[in-house]
């Protein structure tokens, strides 16, 4: 019977194919490519517009602020999509071949492992190729990865073992530079599955998955393995004391395994992943199955065997995911650079600018009733004067005159004080004034008319011209942001649509099971 170390080689070999799901993947893709088609196309057609409004108003630059912030998001994400070109690219180079991630903070032994996998294959006849990322070029080289106790990975590293798997070496997402953070990040979009390495020291650290976050959440199999489970032990050889290193007892090894399977569920759980990608957690001792000859007995004694068992476990998760990858490549840059800054950034401006909106238009009836108090105030007492200097000759139509020059200039003047986010149109007050309208019967004594009855007319004249008057700029003030908070609820609602259209794209990409008539919406919905 072929152990299982053979078993994993052999299907190795023959894991090209995808399990024909080509043509749901491509569909699937068009389905993305038009989603956002149709969410560019919506997001312009919906643009919002600040007519009617000062350009130096605090709506209209909120408004100009949110049209910056939606530009700066799609340069962003173009940005973005070519910072992914090197992931994509590594991708395509190894077409056809299973990527596994090899993941751990530094130390975790991730470079021990991948040597002593590599030496496995070459033994049992398979290529093996070493290559390292340089200048975005992939070099081969001819070197297996440095070990060391400290961080040694300083850029992406990998190995090809066989003719359909790869092993993906990055610099720790834990280390110390930026740039191996950035590198890590940035080619985990190419692998298919993820070995999490944790050292039996310090098993199970699970703050680390916080890292892996993003990934675990797009369906990729997750395997944790305990390293260097072994021990420091003293024995006798030639009357002498030495000490050495033996495999950590199976007791042991059960408690760190379910400790570290109970505390990795908790963790994936509280980060909304789904369980079943989670493998139980199997420990190994590369150093004593190298050190111990590495035959059937070594390797099983060292966790090896049941390592490869898990990893046949593996395969069928990780040749799933690899299918759909293209698809799921986009699907993710389309949440995170597309989808998430317009739920997080957007969708609070829009509210934030409904809030001020809604906040205009609550002060309305108080600035119509100030404009039409100010307006009064300043025309009224003018009216006194102008009866005063007319009353000689009674001559009404000049004050009438004069009245109405100074209500509009009064008017023009507050309007714009008391509307000031508003573009106005040029106001012509029109007094609307009775036909029996005149002076007081000049008394015989010959002083002049008395007008106390005409100026009690004229101020009621006033005061109604000025309400109408004042009435309709608010009136038209109010049409014109309701106009805006009805085009600020759109720019929400297409969102929000999208964002439903892309959860369902997303839920079809998990299935991989409906037809392309699940597939397709009019693009105007979004």
């Amino acid at each position: 019977m072929k152990s299982s170390e053979q078993r994993f080689i052999d299907i190795i070999g023959s894991s090209g194919s995808s399990g024909g799901a080509e043509a749901d993947v491509e569909t699937l893709l068009a389905a993305l490519r038009d989603w956002l088609a149709s969410l560019d196309a919506a997001l312009t057609a919906g643009r919002i517009e600040a007519g009617g409004l000062q350009p130096g108003c605090a709506l209209a630059q909120r408004i100009g602020g949110l049209h910056q912030a939606l530009a700066q998001q799609h340069q962003q994400r173009e940005a973005q999509w070519l910072a992914l070109a090197p992931a994509r690219a590594l991708a395509q180079r190894f077409e056809g071949k299973l990527m596994v991630l090899v993941f751990g903070k530094f130390n975790a032994g991730k470079s021990s492992l991948c040597n002593f996998l590599a030496e496995r294959f070459r033994q049992h006849g398979q290529a093996v190729q070493y290559f390292h990322l340089q200048g975005g070029q992939l070099l081969a080289s001819d070197e297996a990865f440095h070990e060391g106790a400290t961080e040694t990975t300083a850029r992406l590293q990998g190995v090809c073992l066989g003719d359909g798997l790869v092993l993906l070496d990055t610099p720790g997402l834990h280390s110390a530079t930026d740039d191996n953070a950035a590198l890590t990040q940035r080619f985990l979009d190419s692998a298919d599955a993820v070995l999490w390495l944790t050292s039996s020291t310090s098993p199970g650290q699970v703050q680390e998955l916080d890292e892996l976050a993003r990934e675990l959440r797009r369906g990729k199999p997750l395997l944790p393995v305990v390293t260097r489970s072994d021990v420091i032990d003293e024995d006798e050889v030639d009357g002498q004391i030495v000490k050495c290193l033996r495999n950590k007892s199976d007791a042991n090894r059960a408690d760190q395994e379910a400790d570290v399977g109970h505390r990795a569920a908790d963790k994936l759980q509280a980060l909304g992943v789904a369980a079943a990608q989670l493998k139980p957690a199997v420990s190994v001792s590369a150093y004593v199955a190298r050190s111990t000859g590495a035959d059937a007995e070594a390797m099983a004694g060292a966790g090896f065997e049941r390592l490869y068992a898990a990893l046949l476990e593996l395969l069928a998760p990780a040749l799933a995911y690899r299918a759909r990858k293209p698809a799921e490549v986009l699907l993710h840059h389309l949440q995170e650079e597309v989808e998430a800054p317009l739920l997080n950034q957007t969708m609070p401006a829009l509210t934030a600018l409904r809030q001020q909106v809604q906040e205009e238009l609550d002060s309305l009836p108080a600035r119509q009733a100030r404009l039409v108090q100010q307006a009064w105030r300043e025309v009224m007492p003018q009216l006194a004067d102008l009866l005063e200097a007319h009353a000689e000759v009674a001559d009404v139509a000049a004050v009438v005159a004069a009245l109405n020059a100074a209500l509009q200039q009064a008017a023009t003047q507050h309007a714009q004080a008391c509307l000031d986010s508003h573009i106005l149109p040029t106001l012509e007050t029109a007094l609307e004034l009775p036909a029996d309208l005149g002076y007081d019967s000049a008394p015989a004594d010959g002083l002049p008319a008395a007008y106390e009855k005409l100026y009690e007319t004229l101020g009621a004249v006033v005061q109604d011209s000025l309400q109408r008057m004042a009435g309709d700029l608010a009136e038209r003030c109010a049409a014109r942001l309701q106009a805006l908070d009805q085009a600020l609820q759109h720019k929400q609602q297409i969102i929000l649509d999208g964002q439903r259209r892309l959860g369902q794209i997303a839920s079809l990409l998990r299935g991989l099971h409906a037809g392309a008539n699940q597939l397709r919406e009019p693009a105007q919905e979004v």
